[in-house]
C-alpha cells in the first residue's frame, strides 16, 4: 500500500494506491484517513508530489564513496562532516512524476542527478532518541537532487545549483513501514543503469540525523529529509528520461527538457 497525492477535478486529493488502482482517501495519511472513494485506474490519475513540505531538509555529503567522487569531480575534501549535519532545499524546486526536469538556458553544466531516499514526517517532534526516532516517520518516498556542477562551485549557498525550478522531483508516493537501513537505490537514464547503493552504506544513519536535528530544531508534520547518495552522478542533457527505483517504494520517472 501506498499514499499519494492526486488531481481529482480541479483539487489536490490524497489516495491510497494498491497495484494498479487507486482509491481516494477521506481526509489525509497525516491524520488518520481511510481510503473510501472511487477505484480508478492510476494510469488515468495525474500524480502530484507526496506532500508539500513546511520544511525541506536535506542530508548532503553523507556517503564516502560520493565524497571521494566529488573530491576528484569538484574540488571537495573527500572528508565527512563531523556529525549528521542536515541542511535546506527550496520548495520551488519541487516537480511531481512525469513532470520536466528544465535546464536552464545558461546552465554552463554538467547537470546531474543524485537519487535518494526521503522520509516523511508525520509528527510534529523535537528531542527525539534513537529509541522513538522513527515513530515519528509517516513514511518514505523517492527524490532525484538534481545539481548544476558549474554553478555549484560558485554558489556560496546553492542556491541555483540545487534549488532551481524542477531540480527536486518526488515521488510517486509515500510508502509505510520500510527500513531505511536496508533500501537500494537504482538510478536509470534513458533506461540504461548508471548508479546502484544501498542505503545501510551511509556515513550517519536516518535516525543518526533526526537525534541531531531535533535537539535544536522543532520537526513539524509533512516535513521532509532527504538522504543523501552513493557514487559519481550521471549527466543528464534534454532529451534523457530519468527514474530512480528503490524496490519497495516504486520508480520516480522524469523526462529532461532545455529551457
Amino acid at each position: 500500500m501506498h499514499w499519494c497525492r492526486f488531481l481529482d477535478g480541479d483539487e489536490a486529493a490524497y489516495g491510497v494506491v494498491d497495484g494498479d488502482s487507486l482509491r481516494r482517501m477521506t481526509g489525509s495519511p497525516f491524520a488518520g484517513g481511510t481510503a473510501g472513494g472511487e477505484v480508478r485506474p492510476l494510469s488515468e490519475v495525474k500524480l502530484l508530489i507526496p506532500c508539500v513540505p513546511p520544511t525541506f531538509y536535506a542530508a548532503g555529503a553523507n556517503y564516502r564513496a560520493h565524497l571521494a567522487w566529488a573530491a576528484q569531480a569538484l574540488g571537495g575534501s573527500g572528508q565527512p562532516p563531523p556529525r549528521a549535519d542536515i541542511g535546506y532545499r527550496a520548495n520551488n524546486g519541487l516537480i511531481a512524476q512525469d513532470e520536466a526536469i528544465v535546464i536552464p538556458r545558461d546552465a554552463g553544466g554538467p547537470v546531474q542527478v543524485e537519487g535518494e531516499l526521503v522520509a516523511v514526517i508525520g509528527r510534529t517532534v523535537k528531542g527525539l532518541t534513537r529509541e522513538n526516532a522513527l515513530d515519528c516517520v509517516l513514511g518514505y518516498t523517492i527524490g532525484n537532487d538534481v545539481s548544476e556542477r558549474t554553478w555549484q562551485r560558485g554558489d556560496r549557498t546553492l542556491w541555483r545549483a540545487k534549488n532551481a525550478d524542477t531540480f527536486a522531483p518526488m515521488g510517486p508516493w509515500i510508502t509505510p513501514g520500510l527500513d531505511p537501513e536496508r533500501l537500494e537505490v537504482i538510478t536509470r537514464v534513458n533506461g540504461e543503469e548508471a548508479s546502484r547503493y544501498r542505503t545501510g552504506d551511509a556515513i550517519y544513519s536516518f535516525v543518526d540525523f533526526l537525534v541531531e536535528t531535533t535537539k535544536y530544531v522543532t520537526l513539524y508534520t509533512g516535513d521532509v529529509m532527504w538522504l543523501g547518495c552513493d557514487g559519481a552522478t550521471p549527466d543528464i542533457t534534454p532529451g534523457d528520461v530519468v527514474e530512480i527505483e528503490i524496490p519497495g517504494i516504486g520508480t520516480l520517472r522524469n523526462p529532461v527538457a532545455g529551457e
